[in-house]
């Protein structure tokens, strides 16, 4: 009889038994592990583990100024996030959790993200201030969805409310706020580069444990720092942060580690130029949640690394004072003008002309490092995300900061640079006389004849001065004179002369300070040519007393005149005095070392310019006695008066440094429609007095008349 089951049959049956079984236990173990069964009772729902990376906030940096004064710190807050990946399908338990984690925020008077471009009351239409990004996000969800742009708003939320399945026991006011969260975290799945949803950000602890007891659907808190800002003052300086765009996500690829999309960035000042220090590394935790964004677990992968903290060069007090000397001086200006309007050629009178803006600057001149660097119109750090729109419509241009970016005509404070081109080229010295006629002929066959300010005024010249009386009373016809004679055969090889003189000074180049600047611009015969298309005998003499086509920034300005009172030494700018770890353990990471960029060696040419200089400031006929002949200290100095095309008032110019006899700080002072160097002298002076601690307090001049 023939056997029914043979070995190899048995070992069939056996291999198909356990492959049943393994994958019965397979499917078992999937369900119940890797993807559990979740239930509220008798009904069970079965859903998928989702697993994502999250980054962890990194504390920021403090910024201090030089004395170690805190300006700005981090704070530890939180964010309440909605995950849009979570919500994406049209759940009405999704519209619940939003309607109610909206009134939760509401009840607690937190104000939550929502830029749907809808109003959000009856009647409705799309916002009439809509901005760029509105604008391009709504553009790309109409494209997306193939909806005609010129619908309705009314139309649009019909179809957005049958889009998220919002159910129509719902009111109107109620599905407008519904929509409004929605279309946030659908537009952030359109446009993959808009950072994640941030519903509301720096919330309290308690709103934050509120949440967490409700359970909202795919809502979670982030641990964050919200910045702080300890001072108003120096706004330009200190900068601000905010959300990286696609833009600076490329710039920041070059970090040795990869910023998150959602990272906060500094946007200006030291907050952008010292992001490298400031930053820090960003954690990661890995969190699984269920399909309706119940959290199962989250495990740390890296923690978080702080970032340094940032010593600037300012010092805080000399840069209120700044401030404090700029505003009031112009305010002064601004309220005479005001209170004496002139009158036109018809006996009618005149729009006063009031005074725009202004800057000044002041250094540490063996250093190079910026004590102070304000400007005028300035705007408030602590409130400037609640006066943004104010802030950019204004034409007087507050978030311009003057101080490095500003390209101002230096007048005759640039007479140092022909006095020194002089010294250096021609058969001149110290007591070489020159007789000022006031009205200077030499091209007069070229209709080109130049003059005197007192000339101007009186009818006559200065009479035979020396170079030293020529700095003290800012006699244009003994600089004309000079740089007639400069070597070099043409009105080319003079510029030149000139424009090479300027640049040791550090005029028309860059500072080497770590913000972004101007690097202004020098009268070159190139730069003549190229914007008036010629250059000739007239552009020597009108560059010689500071005019033509020179630019420079108060930055360079302050620079110059340091470089003067120091005896010839121009540094490299510096806002970073020093930076030192989170912990405050171990050494510093940086500290600032005065950088030498050039030296000009003819110390008795210079020791010539500053005795001009002080003359300036104490002689009998300085341009800058009023303010100076009697200060506490002896100061070197020198007005400018800068005349721009097109424009009925001046602007004023002043260079100077202090102690004369041993010199500590260097100030430059711009102001525009300032009227002359001398109307705005006073800005320094209070600044002086601020930084040699007199105690006393300055009163500003009235405004009137101008000296030469």
């Amino acid at each position: 009889m023939q056997k029914m089951y043979t070995p190899s049959r048995f070992a069939m049956i056996f291999a198909g038994v356990a492959l049943f079984l393994s994958l019965y236990l397979y499917a078992l173990y999937s369900l119940q592990v890797d993807q559990p069964w979740r239930g509220d009772g008798e009904e069970q729902v079965h859903t998928r583990v989702i697993r994502r990376t999250e980054t962890i906030a990194s504390a920021r940096g403090n910024i201090y100024d030089r004395n170690g004064v805190l300006l700005a710190s981090g704070r530890p807050s939180h964010n309440i996030m909605i995950e849009w990946n979570m919500v994406r399908a049209n759940s009405v338990r999704a519209n619940e959790d939003i309607l109610n984690l909206i009134y939760a925020a509401m009840d607690a008077d937190i104000q939550y993200t929502d830029t749907f471009p809808v109003t959000r009351g009856a009647p409705f239409d799309f916002v009439t201030n809509m901005t760029a990004t509105q604008r391009n996000r709504l553009d790309t969800y109409f494209e997306f969805h193939g909806i005609d742009p010129d619908i309705s708003a009314p139309d649009f939320l019909s179809w957005l409310r049958n889009h998220y399945n919002i159910d129509y026991t719902v009111g109107i006011l109620d599905a407008r706020l519904i929509i409004g969260v929605r279309y946030e975290l659908e537009i952030r799945g359109i446009i993959w580069t808009i950072t994640p949803y941030i519903f509301a950000s720096d919330v309290s602890a308690e709103f934050v444990a509120y949440i967490e007891e409700r359970g909202f659907q795919s809502v979670f808190s982030e641990n964050t720092f919200v910045r702080e800002y300890h001072t108003t003052a120096a706004p330009h300086i200190i900068g601000y942060v905010g959300p990286m765009t696609a833009d600076e996500f490329e710039i920041f690829r070059e970090y040795p580690w990869e910023l998150p999309m959602n990272a906060i960035v500094g946007k200006m000042g030291a907050e952008r130029a010292f992001e490298n220090y400031l930053h820090g590394r960003e954690g990661e935790r890995v969190v699984q949640t269920s399909a309706d964004g119940t959290i199962l677990s989250v495990e740390t992968t890296r923690e978080p690394e702080p970032g340094a903290h940032v010593h600037l060069t300012i010092d805080l007090g000399l840069q209120i004072a700044s401030e404090n000397a700029l505003r009031s001086q112009i305010e002064t200006i601004n309220a005479f003008r005001i209170a004496n309007p002139q009158l036109d050629d018809y006996g009618e009178l005149m729009d006063p002309e009031i005074i725009p803006g202004g800057a000044v600057v002041a250094l540490d001149l063996n250093t190079g490092e910026i004590l102070s660097a304000a400007t005028y119109p300035t705007f408030n750090i602590t409130t400037l995300s609640q006066d943004w729109a104010m802030l950019h419509t204004d034409l007087r241009n507050p978030m311009l900061n003057r101080a490095i970016h500003g390209q101002f005509i230096p007048g005759s404070s640039f007479k140092m640079v022909t006095a020194l081109a002089a010294l250096r080229n021609l058969d001149i010295g110290r007591w070489t006389p020159v007789n000022c006629t006031g009205r200077y002929a030499r091209w007069e066959e070229l209709d080109l004849v130049l003059h005197c300010a007192v000339f101007l005024t009186r009818g006559v010249g200065h009479g035979t001065l020396d170079i030293v009386q020529a700095l003290e009373v800012s006699c244009n016809y003994f600089f004309f004179t000079v740089a007639d004679r400069l070597p070099g055969g043409s009105a080319e090889a003079r510029g030149d002369l000139l424009a090479e003189t300027a640049m040791e000074f550090g005029l028309g180049i860059e500072t080497g300070l770590q913000l972004p600047e101007n690097p202004g611009r020098l009268a070159t015969p190139d730069t003549v040519r190229e914007i008036r298309g010629g250059y000739f005998a007239g552009d020597v003499l009108t560059t010689a007393f500071g005019q033509n086509e020179n630019r420079f920034t108060p930055a360079q300005l302050a620079n110059y005149a340091a470089t003067i009172g120091n005896g010839g030494t121009l540094y490299a700018l510096s806002i970073l005095r020093r930076v030192v770890p989170s912990d405050f353990e171990g050494g510093p990471l940086f500290v600032h070392e005065p950088q030498i960029l050039n030296v000009i060696s003819e110390t008795e040419y210079i020791e010539i310019i500053q005795e001009g200089m002080v003359r300036a400031s104490i002689g009998g006929l300085g341009t800058a006695r009023d303010s100076f002949r009697d200060f506490h200290t002896v100061v070197g100095s020198k007005t400018g008066t800068a005349q721009l095309e097109g424009r009925a008032v001046n602007d004023g110019i002043f260079v100077a440094y202090a102690p004369a006899d041993n010199p500590q700080i260097a100030v430059a002072v711009v102001v525009e429609k300032g009227g002359s160097g001398a109307q705005v002298m006073d800005i320094a002076r209070m600044i002086f007095d601020h930084f040699f601690a007199t105690g006393g307090t300055f009163q500003v001049t009235p405004y009137g008349q101008m000296i030469p």
